[in-house]
């Protein structure tokens, strides 16, 4: 190999790494699952990724602000989730997996609103729901048809 071709390979190595790091879901906790009831607070539809706000009220009177990461909005649109469906003051009740150090976010998996519409942002089958034996996984995390 020409030393051109062994430096290129080098620095494209070096670019890939920070990408991986990134898209890692290590801070979450997926061996545990929070369900919370709640008031929306704000729906942050953004890339590269969105953020539904939901203000929690605990059995002591305290409201807690728990944020539920989730994928951005051209992944969101695939699972039909869209801006209108959480505006501030829809009540809902959402699940995902917790930060391992213990701050009030979570990796999101589910919401149902309290007209029972429920919301996969991830999929169905991301969220232990079910999902049809012809749905097979997708290299990113969403669950496609084929």
């Amino acid at each position: 190999m020409t030393r051109r071709a062994v430096l290129s390979l080098w620095f494209a190595a070096l670019i890939a790494v920070p990408g991986l790091a990134h898209h890692s879901s290590t801070m979450f906790d997926d061996t545990k699952t929070v369900t919370l009831e709640g008031i929306v607070k704000e729906f942050q539809y953004v890339s590269p990724h969105s953020w539904l706000s939901v203000d929690v009220t605990g059995a002591d009177g305290k409201v807690t602000r728990w944020r539920f990461e989730a994928e951005g909005p051209s992944s969101l649109m695939l699972m039909q989730v869209a801006p209108v469906d959480f505006t501030a003051g829809t009540k809902v009740t959402v699940s995902g997996h917790p930060m391992k150090d213990g701050r009030p976010a979570a990796w999101w998996t589910k919401a149902v609103r309290a007209d029972g519409t429920e919301f996969y942002p991830r999929g169905r089958a991301a969220a232990g729901a079910w999902a049809p034996s012809s749905w097979r996984p997708s290299p990113y995390n969403l669950y496609v048809y084929r």
